[in-house]
């Protein structure tokens, strides 16, 4: 059984933040406003994947109102995500993000982002893709007050069944 989900996450910039995305820290004047770390990337594949198994979203396991969250590393968020999809008999095929921004410039990071989330995901770099684009100065994300993130994320069950585990 082969399943896919979708996932989006955008964050405003702020002053005083660090610039997270892919579990890699980017040289920026400005980081990402949100309850943890506010990387826009890890959670919109977190979703992706939630969504491949049919088990909620990002907010139902990791809600921005439990004082646990607060600051959390994303990559401990989808250290756990990958644990319980591993728990429910999931493996992950491909995933594929597009993260539009204005700045910084994120070319010389995609590499980076792709090794640290096919380490997180269990896979080979060759199964994570990460792309880059501008909003070409077209709304808020185009007037760089933050970013969004679209991802598509494909399992496979390892027990060949249709499960869908409740996390």
């Amino acid at each position: 059984m082969i399943r896919t989900g979708i996932g989006y996450d955008s964050h405003r910039f702020a002053e005083g933040r660090r610039f997270v995305l892919g579990g890699v820290e980017i040289p920026s004047d400005v980081g990402l406003l949100g309850h943890s770390d506010a990387d826009a990337l890890i959670h919109a594949l977190i979703d992706a994947l939630l969504g491949a198994v049919a088990a909620g979203d990002i907010g139902q396991h990791f809600s921005d109102s439990d004082p646990t969250w607060k600051d959390a590393d994303s990559r401990k968020l989808l250290a756990s995500v990958m644990s319980e999809l591993e728990a429910g008999h999931w493996r992950v095929m491909n995933v594929d993000a597009t993260v539009v921004a204005e700045r910084p410039k994120l070319a010389p990071y995609i590499v980076r982002m792709r090794e640290s989330l096919a380490a997180l995901l269990h896979v080979e770099v060759s199964q994570v893709s990460v792309k880059a684009k501008t909003n070409e100065g077209m709304d808020a994300v185009g007037h760089s007050e933050g970013i969004a993130v679209w991802a598509v994320a494909t399992v496979e069950s390892t027990s060949g069944e249709n499960v869908t585990k409740d996390f």
